[in-house]
């Protein structure tokens, strides 16, 4: 019976195949968002707001959040918490673009 040898070079390489294809698969799975140069989503304004209030309302940087590679900001407490409860309600669509 022959006895078959691994090549340890040829496992590696299908190793790094498959972390490539599962980072790349991940990263797509994420939504785009259009960000400032500082990664703020939406200019800074409370994405919140439009829905409670009908407007648009500057958010504040002591109510801040982090969601897929954006920062969000809120104009109060309320806002923040609405959208850690369900942040996909209140995310623009298409990511804001």
């Amino acid at each position: 019976m022959k006895k078959r040898t691994f090549n340890i070079k040829s496992v590696l390489y299908a190793a790094l195949i498959l972390v490539a294809t599962v980072s790349a698969l991940y990263a797509l799975s994420l939504p785009k968002i259009n960000i400032n140069s500082q990664g703020v989503a939406i200019e800074g304004y409370d994405t919140v707001a439009y829905f409670t209030m009908g407007r648009p309302v500057m958010g504040n940087e002591k109510f801040s959040y982090q969601i897929h590679g954006a920062t969000w900001l809120f104009s109060s407490a309320e806002h923040l918490n609405l959208f850690k409860t369900a942040p996909e309600k209140y995310m623009p669509q298409y990511g804001g673009y």
